[in-house]
């Protein structure tokens, strides 16, 4: 359990929870693993990923600070899920306390997203906490075919949902929409976080 999360928000402050370093050796070790279960060269993965074959060699190498756009874009190139490039193996029990996981930042967009649990192979599910800020628009492309998200509002204003058909949540809010189509997340208000589950059928 995410410390903060039963009970409140206690732990959880009012702006962005702190950041925490993508584990860039993991996700060096995931991008090789997946790429090689594949079969696919460098060159073919960065072009289906729309990036420089110089960009994914650094990243197999653990270098640089990959974003929440490259990694999504890597994972469709690869056919998995964002979360089994960033989530390293875990044992039975697993703490995630507030301010602490692995979390990615948005390019373009005042937006975080925390990874708390990764689904296994048969449990197809990641678990996220959002943090978001008023002023700029989280655009998401679509993401593996038969995606579905699952967005509870925590704290404060939220515009999300399929770009044409995007919809307004306030705390205790719940809304599912399709994530295998291009969809959006703003925030309306300062100290806006949410809890997503991301389903992939």
């Amino acid at each position: 359990m995410v410390n903060g999360l039963s009970g409140g928000v206690k732990g959880i402050r009012s702006a962005a929870v702190p950041d925490a370093a993508p584990p860039l050796q993991a996700i060096a070790a995931a991008l090789r693993r997946e790429r090689e279960r594949a079969g696919l060269s460098l060159s073919e993965v960065a072009r289906r990923a729309g990036l420089a074959k110089s960009t994914l060699s650094q990243l197999e190498a653990g270098a640089g600070n990959p974003s929440v756009e490259t990694l999504w874009a890597l994972g469709g190139a690869l056919g998995v899920p964002f979360s089994q490039l960033v989530d390293p193996p875990t044992p039975q029990v697993r703490v995630v306390r507030s301010g602490e996981g692995t979390t990615i930042h948005a390019e373009m967009a005042e937006f975080t997203a925390t990874l708390l649990s990764a689904g296994g192979p048969h449990a197809r599910r990641d678990l996220y906490l959002m943090t978001l800020e008023p002023g700029s628009v989280r655009d998401a492309d679509a993401h593996l075919p038969g995606s579905v998200e699952h967005v509870v509002v925590a704290s404060g204003r939220l515009r999300t949902g399929p770009v044409d058909a995007p919809i307004e949540l306030e705390a205790g809010d719940f809304a599912t929409f399709r994530g295998d189509v291009p969809h959006r997340y703003e925030a309306l208000v300062p100290g806006t976080w949410a809890v997503l589950v991301m389903e992939h059928r």
